[in-house]
């Protein structure tokens, strides 16, 4: 297993990187129509309350977002410099109800932000937190964040960043399959030769990956599916005899509604379907008997951490893992408390001002 490691750098990303909407956000076109009508009433009172704005989450979790949540509260919020702001950084550990930001300053000038970075910092962790956990179940191994056909097309950028910070965190490979989700850290998409080319080449897996490679960039590790016909031993076979020293490496993606063609002699006391031990094991062994070792083994369909952990309990030889729709399921839902006003208590029930030695002021 990969040592986890802090490695960040203690360096912000630019509140540029993000391309906000920043006009719109300080309309609050993306708010809460209740912290709208808020700050209207306030400001037609005359009210300007200094507050301290106080925000947590409620599960172990590993932050992600909040660089991007700075960002809104810098371009957005009416005056940033009248603002004093304490935060933890993106890929920090936090704990149920730990503090991991604080805003004080006139709440006027910021009332209208609270949706959008709770949003921000919300899906982010979600996606940070998901990865740190396949990551670690993967023991070291390449995992491809493969999440982007499972959502829309606007999250991929700040998604496909959350992964990378995820990466970093635990000190394991993270590869993303879209050019925008790298775009923050100035990566690029990986890829494997999908069943739309094979069957744009009737269905010929060794053809459609000969074609795929011949004009394939410089640098490009070349990963076939070998499930298309649903016989993943023999295709693995043909491709690698047809690519040689191209291939880098075979992706597996067998329904969980199929048994492959490699198995049906072997059923009786083991789950065939899909992508499983056995079927692993086969093409393994198929590979490495006609001299393909180096060959690689990704496997995808149906994966997550509790299906890598028992993968890597059981020895399977697997080089990396694809995971998709796992990844962006499930919640980190973060909360915003004002806890003080002008400087005396004003939580409401339950809640109180929590200081955190650990966030760092923000310039």
């Amino acid at each position: 297993m990969a040592q986890e490691t802090e490695r960040r750098t203690r360096e912000r990303l630019d509140p540029e990187v993000f391309d906000l909407p920043v006009e719109k956000m300080r309309a609050g076109y993306y708010t809460d129509a209740y912290f709208n009508h808020t700050r209207e009433t306030l400001r037609a009172d005359g009210r300007r309350p200094r507050v301290v704005m106080q925000v947590f989450q409620k599960k172990q979790a590993w932050l992600g977002g909040m660089d991007e949540a700075i960002a809104i509260l810098k371009l957005c919020s009416d005056d940033w410099d009248a603002l004093t702001v304490h935060a933890l950084y993106d890929g920090d550990r936090v704990e149920p109800f730990e503090t991991v930001i604080t805003i004080e300053g006139d709440y006027t000038t910021f009332a209208h932000l609270e949706t959008v970075y709770l949003g921000v910092l919300a899906r982010r962790t979600l996606i940070t937190t998901n990865v740190v956990g396949v990551l670690r179940a993967a023991r070291g191994k390449q995992v491809i964040f493969m999440p982007a056909r499972f959502d829309h097309h606007r999250v991929q950028t700040g998604d496909g960043y959350a992964a990378f910070v995820a990466g970093q965190m635990v000190g394991a490979p993270i590869g993303v399959t879209t050019d925008e989700q790298a775009s923050w850290w100035g990566g690029r998409g990986v890829g494997t030769v999908p069943h739309s080319l094979i069957a744009s080449y009737g269905g010929n897996t060794a053809l459609a990956a000969t074609k795929f490679a011949e004009n394939a960039r410089e640098g490009t590790n070349v990963t076939v599916l070998v499930d298309f016909e649903n016989n993943s031993v023999d295709t693995a076979l043909e491709v690698a005899r047809a690519l040689g020293p191209r291939l880098w490496g075979v992706r597996l993606d067998t329904s969980e509604l199929l048994v492959d063609r490699s198995l049906w002699d072997a059923m009786g006391d083991f789950k065939p379907t899909g992508v499983n031990e056995r079927l692993v094991r086969k093409v393994r062994d198929a590979l490495d008997r006609d001299g393909f070792e180096r060959v690689k083994i990704v496997v995808s369909g149906g994966f997550d951490a509790e299906k890598i952990r028992s993968f890597e309990g059981q020895g399977v030889p697997v080089d990396a893992y694809g995971v998709g729709s796992s990844l962006i399921r499930g919640s980190n839902d973060f909360t915003a408390d004002i806890v003080l006003t002008d400087g005396r208590p004003s939580g409401k029930f339950g809640r109180r001002y929590r200081p955190n030695e650990r966030l760092e002021r923000v310039t």
